[in-house]
């Protein structure tokens, strides 16, 4: 998917975030060339405990990774982005929406994203742009017994 903010590069990343995006970039670029139910068995791991993120964390954690990966910016790099920018958001103890899916408009295009408060981050497309065909979102919280 190509959109202005898909392509532009952020400046102002701190440097501790910078690091940290660099230090998640492996472990998504690996996931992402895994089948998409391991993709999904993956992230319902890694998302235990976590609290929902708000939409700044979660663009904060976009912006990091596409501050420190050119693979990150570009119009393919939609699922690295995506997953590294939840691990990123992982690491700070919350969890974004990741979603996996297709753009409804023609050309049939598919594309990864996350999304948090029910908006997706840093897309610069209205929220029902993106058909959402796969999903992992902040865990439940259960009621206490």
């Amino acid at each position: 998917m190509t959109t202005p903010s898909a392509l532009e590069r952020p400046t102002g990343v701190p440097l501790g975030r910078r690091l940290a995006a660099r230090l998640v970039l492996l472990p998504a670029v690996v996931l992402s060339l895994l089948p998409p139910r391991r993709i999904r068995a993956v992230l319902r791991v890694v998302r235990r405990g976590a609290r929902p993120a708000t939409a700044a964390r979660a663009r904060d954690a976009r912006d990091a990774l596409c501050a420190v990966s050119l693979r990150c910016t570009g119009p393919k790099g939609c699922l690295p982005r995506s997953l590294g920018a939840a691990l990123l958001c992982r690491l700070r103890g919350t969890w974004p929406t990741w979603c996996a899916g297709a753009r409804v408009v023609p050309p049939f295009t598919a594309h990864a994203w996350i999304e948090a408060e029910g908006h997706p981050v840093g897309e610069g497309v209205p929220d029902d742009y993106f058909a959402r065909l796969m999903t992992v979102g902040p865990p439940s919280r259960r009621p206490p017994r």
